[in-house]
């Protein structure tokens, strides 16, 4: 959360970021409470400096100090009940956009920074199929059948869809070990509590799943266990940048987008990722959040899939970034651009929640600034190499990139395993 001196010394711009990223909180009120806190623990602090004092006067002081001991016996439930209060409105405090970002009200007013061309689809658009048509008459999606076992917005992915998602992580893998990052599955179950810290919106409102009976969420995206993976930890400068590409089955209970995207498998509820997550020095934010967009956009290239990166306006961030980007994707049955990748650099905001810091080499600790990216959403991936690389007769050419990794290079009825 935001440090609450930095709150005080900078309140305009405070009010700007509420404004700016639509957010819903009562600033005056926030100030008053810190002030009831402020109150409640210096009388807390004076009364226990007193009741130190008394002490020393052994027998004589006895009466006064159970004076004391009675006021603090009153005051702490006062003091702990305000700095709960204080510190659940701190959580909703959004990260202050960078300057650069533009300012807008919702994802209309996002900036396009380029096009990228890729492959030309080879089918003409009157006989353009949708992924989920190709799914289901390649025998590599089903819907239907996930309706029924778990209700909407589920699927089976069958035969060349599961090879051509496991060829996407190891080609991914490929490429990102390269660049020194960590491997790893984290929990898809995390503490309520360690949401919080992350600051996400999914994870603080009805789009989570929480777990019945449990102080717990399943995760929405796989950063919000990755990350916590540093909390209440001193990292060493050395380590720094410390680079991490997990992989998780992810959930989210798309509250709000009734009606969008139904068909196939461009919003689920339970989909697999891999994320990048960053963990680096205050002076090397930017650049590392210009670095992980290039990696994404490598990812993009040599698949080949046309794309365009956009830059997000104020109204559509979260409370955690001050700056992102998406990579959208060109899906031909829609004749539109659709988000596959984002990237989000959070400061310091993150680090101050978890507690994640690092030790400069003089000695001097401070809290480390955080990022993440998407490598692979995968069901949004797979549906941009389906419709892309659809052929005439309904087969879909594999990327070249990914051919090896499958054995294959076309996804045909005959390739289709039984």
């Amino acid at each position: 959360m935001l440090d609450i001196k930095f709150i005080r010394e900078n309140r305009a711009l405070i009010e700007r970021a509420i404004k700016n990223k639509k957010v819903k909180i009562d600033l005056d009120a926030l100030y008053k409470l810190d002030d009831s806190v402020r109150e409640l623990r210096a009388t807390d602090e004076a009364l226990r400096a007193e009741r130190n004092k008394v002490a020393k006067l052994g027998k004589s002081g006895a009466e006064t100090g159970k004076k004391i001991k009675d006021k603090l016996a009153k005051l702490e439930p006062k003091l702990n009940e305000s700095t709960e209060k204080l510190k659940e409105l701190l959580m909703f405090l959004p990260n202050p956009p960078a300057k650069d970002v533009p300012v807008g009200k919702d994802e209309s007013e996002n900036k396009v920074l380029r096009k990228v061309p890729g492959i030309k689809c080879k089918v003409g658009d009157k006989e353009i199929k949708d992924h989920h048509t190709l799914g289901k008459n390649l025998d590599i999606i089903d819907t239907e059948q996930a309706g029924k076992v778990a209700g909407s917005r589920f699927c089976y992915l069958k035969n060349e869809a599961v090879r051509l998602q496991f060829a996407l992580i190891n080609w991914i893998m490929e490429i990102l070990l390269k660049e020194n990052f960590t491997l790893i599955i984290p929990p898809v179950v995390e503490k309520f509590s360690v949401a919080q810290g992350t600051g996400y919106f999914e994870a603080l409102s009805d789009d989570a799943y929480h777990l019945a009976n449990e102080d717990a969420i399943l995760v929405g995206t796989s950063e919000q266990s990755v990350v916590p993976y540093e909390m209440d930890k001193i990292l060493n400068e050395n380590d720094l940048p410390k680079r991490y590409l997990s992989y998780s089955t992810c959930f989210r209970r798309e509250a709000g987008s009734y009606g969008k995207d139904v068909a196939g498998i461009m919003r689920q509820h339970q989909f697999d990722k891999l994320e990048i997550v960053s963990f680096v020095r205050p002076e090397d934010s930017d650049k590392e959040h210009d670095y992980l967009l290039s990696l994404e956009e490598k990812i993009m290239k040599e698949l080949e899939i046309p794309y365009q990166v956009i830059k997000m306006c104020t109204g559509d961030l979260g409370l955690p970034a001050v700056r992102k980007y998406d990579i959208e994707a060109w899906m031909p049955s829609q004749k539109k651009y659709r988000e596959t990748h984002s990237v989000s650099s959070c400061t310091d905001f993150q680090a101050r929640r978890l507690n994640i810091k690092y030790r400069h080499k003089d000695g001097q600790v401070e809290f480390v600034h955080t990022l993440n990216g998407t490598a692979s959403a995968m069901g949004r991936m797979i549906v941009a190499i389906m419709e892309n690389y659809q052929e005439p007769d309904g087969s879909i050419v594999v990327p070249k990139v990914l051919q090896k990794y499958m054995g294959i290079s076309k996804i045909t009825n005959k390739n289709c395993l039984e």
